[in-house]
């Protein structure tokens, strides 16, 4: 695992633990898992040490997250991939690549499946959409066995880059108005980290899921900013009342918030629906998504815990 120890490389080890005990936790300064987790420190922005992590591997998935900076992604993704790509090739790894889906722009958001076209309408949109297109080419031209396994926003206990735990939880606990960008009346599916963990643990394993695009297990109800922050402060009884920031409150703020102005291109996710399908996982594997409410309250009693 490339980018071991966030909320998708922690929840990934935990679920590759039903295929095989022989994990290795690729990072800065990675921590076990499970107990025979094979640890390995690297900087992943170095060719070399891409090259001697994935060495003899079967099996890598990338679940690398750089910092939330535009300039950052533009510099270090597309090296990235073209190093895991040639080094998958030299040892003839599959890769499985966890994926947003901020190569999908304007109203084909309103409705993903795997076949809206690569559209990208932000600058980190362009930069996904050049990495996936790297994946893509590499499968078709080059023989490497590949999966893009795309998410939607997600969240879990580990709250590091989860737009609903910070906007919602984090304010709620501390007896505050939670939060929403945009509009809170539309449409916004946010997966459940374990669930989309499970799901890309299940198509590495999966021959024939291979060479496809894939989107991870999500509940398919159609729920929305507001719905999201009702069933945190049930929970937690709290109140349900938030506060909107919108889009020329965002570009205002950004000035003196680094991640509000990094966020700003992004609004187009928030102004709409964003309704994320996952039918195809959901039926090809007869998968069933833990229900929001469900994900919601598991979430809640893992942080008291």
């Amino acid at each position: 695992i490339l980018g071991a120890g966030g909320a998708i490389g922690t929840e990934l080890a935990k679920s590759l633990i039903q295929f095989t005990n022989d994990i290795r936790l690729v990072s800065r300064n990675p921590k076990k898992v499970n107990p025979n987790d094979e640890l390995f420190s690297a900087d992943l922005t170095q060719k070399d040490q891409v090259a001697k992590a994935i060495a003899g591997s079967e099996v890598v998935y990338v679940t690398v997250g750089f910092e939330y900076n535009t300039k950052i992604w533009q510099k270090l993704w597309v090296p990235l991939m073209k190093n895991v790509i040639d080094a998958c090739l030299i040892n003839k790894t599959k890769l499985v690549f966890f994926d947003n889906v901020y190569a999908i722009g304007g109203d084909h958001i309103k409705h993903i499946t795997e076949t809206p076209p690569i559209s990208p309408t932000s600058k980190k949109g362009q930069v996904r959409a050049e990495v996936d297109k790297l994946i893509i080419e590499a499968a078709e031209k080059r023989s490497l066995e590949a999966i893009i396994a795309r998410a939607p926003d997600f969240f879990s206990e580990y709250k590091d880059r989860s737009l609903l735990m910070n906007l919602v939880y984090d304010n709620l606990v501390k007896g505050r108005k939670a939060q929403w960008f945009c509009n809170a009346k539309v449409i916004h599916t946010t997966g459940y980290a374990p669930d989309l963990a499970k799901g890309t643990a299940i198509l590495g394993n999966t021959k024939d899921a291979y060479n496809q695009i894939w989107n991870l297990p999500t509940d398919p109800e159609k729920i929305t900013g507001e719905q999201w922050i009702k069933l945190f402060a049930d929970e937690m009884n709290a109140t349900d009342k938030y506060q909107v920031l919108p889009a020329w409150g965002m570009r205002l703020l950004g000035v003196f918030v680094p991640i509000l102005r990094e966020m700003h291109e992004m609004c187009y996710q928030y102004d709409r629906d964003y309704y994320f399908d996952s039918s195809k996982f959901n039926s090809t594997f007869r998968f069933v998504p833990t229900a929001n409410r469900i994900a919601v309250k598991q979430t809640i009693e893992r942080l008291k815990q």
